[in-house]
């Protein structure tokens, strides 16, 4: 077992009506000077952004809308970080899902700086401080409402960068399962299918304990079986809570403390995807996922194929019921498509055209070759060949 030290700062307050009880009373410790950041009209067309409104007349409010999926260090953090100078932000709020999140975060911690901006998001001018956020997640997927970390998209040099900083733990992240009751399909599917994803990074790598092993596989049994239940009775309140539940805890650690790490090579692969193409990042990570557990049986040698072996069956055998390892493969497969996920590229609009130079991408900026199974570009292309 791995050595760890571990600390999550972040208050959650769970359940239904949780937003109208509390969130009044969270804001009073804060100043009076409130940035709310959020995405589309969902908000509003749900009524969140009046309560949220109404629950703080006694705040002096300014805004920041439109901040997209994949968020964008162009024209969200810049514009982002401007506002909170110009009007000394004492908090932010974010109300939305994580892409509102993480561009949160990337501007609170760059607000506290006098750098580039961008040179805080890739970690080159460290955070030493942050504004305090607090979030209201409407929907169920990155778990950036526990974690200290953020994805941003700079879309004029086709970077996804990951962005990590003790500082932007959100303070208070509230969650209530029915926000996501009128949630499209496509927004649901693929929260899903990025929280198992993360729990699958954490899973596949070396050094694990019996414990993890069991938490991991029955948080992804658990999305298995509520997703299908959401599937057919969207306002089931139960299967949407054990839903957000899972996916809260996906990013911030808690799945696999004593394991060793296994460097998240499918969500860095699909960064490129999302990076150059923009597309869903669940959908994305769904389509990588089986061609990459089904590529790392074929390139490694030794023990470590034995240990690539082994990991890829049990995960099937304990989630799914299989008994080998290309059953397990299959099952993963068939269960995203059984949901309606797409699972290639050419069913999200991507040819081959820019594998090579989206394999480069990966291979020089996402330091592969020291994963659990490392990949080199070679792999990371063919991964992606696999997947059209």
């Amino acid at each position: 077992m791995v050595n760890f030290d571990y600390q999550t700062p972040t208050r959650l307050i769970f359940g239904r009506g949780v937003v109208a009880e509390k969130l009044r009373d969270v804001m009073a410790q804060y100043g009076p000077r409130v940035l709310i950041t959020y995405g589309g009209g969902s908000i509003k067309r749900s009524g969140l952004y009046d309560q949220v409104i109404d629950l703080l007349a006694d705040k002096e409010i300014y805004e920041l809308p439109g901040i997209a999926p994949n968020p964008k260090f162009n024209p969200s953090v810049i514009d982002g970080v401007r506002l909170c100078k110009e009007h000394s932000i004492d908090v932010i709020l974010a109300v939305g899902g994580g892409s509102v999140l993480d561009c949160t975060k990337a501007i609170a911690g760059a607000a506290c700086s006098d750098a580039d901006p961008w040179d805080v998001v890739t970690g080159k001018v460290p955070t030493l401080s942050a504004i305090p956020i607090v979030d209201i997640i409407t929907l169920a997927a990155t778990g950036s409402e526990y974690d200290s970390g953020a994805v941003i998209s700079r879309t004029e040099t086709c970077d996804k960068l990951a962005y990590f900083s003790r500082h932007v733990f959100p303070a208070v992240s509230f969650i209530d399962p029915t926000y996501t009751f009128t949630l499209p399909v496509k927004q649901t599917l693929a929260g899903i299918a990025d929280c198992i994803n993360h729990i699958m990074e954490q899973y596949f790598c070396s050094e694990h304990i019996m414990m993890n092993d069991a938490f991991m596989t029955g948080a992804v049994r658990s999305l298995v079986a509520n997703v299908k239940k959401v599937l057919a009775q969207p306002d089931n309140y139960d299967a949407r809570a054990e839903i957000f539940y899972a996916t809260t805890l996906g990013c911030n650690g808690i799945y696999a403390l004593g394991n060793s790490a296994g460097g998240w090579p499918m969500h860095a692969i699909e960064h490129a995807l999302s990076g150059h193409y923009d597309i869903t990042h669940g959908e994305g990570l769904a389509i990588i996922t089986p061609r990459w557990m089904a590529h790392i049986l074929r390139c490694t040698e030794g023990e470590l194929h034995e240990q690539a072996v082994e990991r890829v069956t049990s995960f099937g055998r304990d989630v799914f019921g299989t008994t080998t390892a290309a059953e397990s493969i299959a099952a993963i497969h068939d269960f995203y498509k059984s949901i309606g996920i797409p699972m290639t590229l050419h069913d999200v609009c991507i040819d081959d055209s820019r594998i090579d130079e989206m394999a480069h991408h990966v291979a020089v900026n996402e330091g592969l070759e020291h994963a659990w199974v490392p990949l080199h570009e070679a792999d990371i292309a063919a991964i992606l060949r696999d997947s059209l």
